[in-house]
């Protein structure tokens, strides 16, 4: 595997921790609330980026990935790629691909994980990851973590609260509040 993913501007000299910035949480009152802030999102993201989707099953993470799709302008269905473990969606509009990786099922870190090539993709893409807490962060210090609590239990509530966390240069200015 190669050396983690570094952006063109990242200075050798003076490395940014991948500390986060301050959190930026909403409030999202249904699924297509959720599918519009992923297109909302998709306008921040470039080539290069990294975001990690943290929440239990059923949090809606596949579904801000699908608005992350349509913001993108990529092509084909966003779907759960829990059993292919990961599609590229090519880009219809000449911006990035988007490379949408579920590691549920992956049980070790990024050595599991290095035949998804994904150090490969992450330079040309956006490379979304279900599951990644504790398997990908090291495929980049920057990236952006969305964390999407639900309420649990026997319940149709479909009110989540979503946070948002820039980690290191390339989110050190990004207003997250403004998505």
């Amino acid at each position: 595997m190669e050396a983690p993913h570094r952006p063109a501007d990242a200075s050798a000299a003076s490395p940014v921790p991948a500390a986060p910035a301050v959190d930026h949480r909403r409030a999202v009152d249904s699924a297509g609330d959720m599918q519009e802030l992923g297109r909302r999102l998709a306008k921040l993201l470039r080539p290069g980026d990294l975001v990690m989707l943290t929440g239990e099953l059923g949090a809606g993470k596949t579904t801000l990935t699908r608005g992350l799709g349509e913001g993108l302008g990529v092509r084909g269905a966003v779907t759960s790629p829990t059993f292919v473990i990961a599609r590229v969606h090519p880009s219809l509009t000449g911006g990035p691909a988007l490379v949408h990786v579920d590691a549920y099922r992956l049980g070790g870190g990024l050595d599991e994980m290095e035949d998804l090539d994904l150090d490969v993709s992450l330079p040309a893409s956006v490379v979304v990851v279900e599951w990644g807490d504790g398997k990908v962060e090291e495929l980049s210090d920057d990236r952006l973590h969305v964390v999407i609590h639900r309420v649990v239990g026997d319940t149709d509530d479909d009110r989540r609260t979503v946070t948002l966390r820039g980690y290191g240069r390339r989110w050190a200015d990004v207003d997250l509040a403004a998505v």
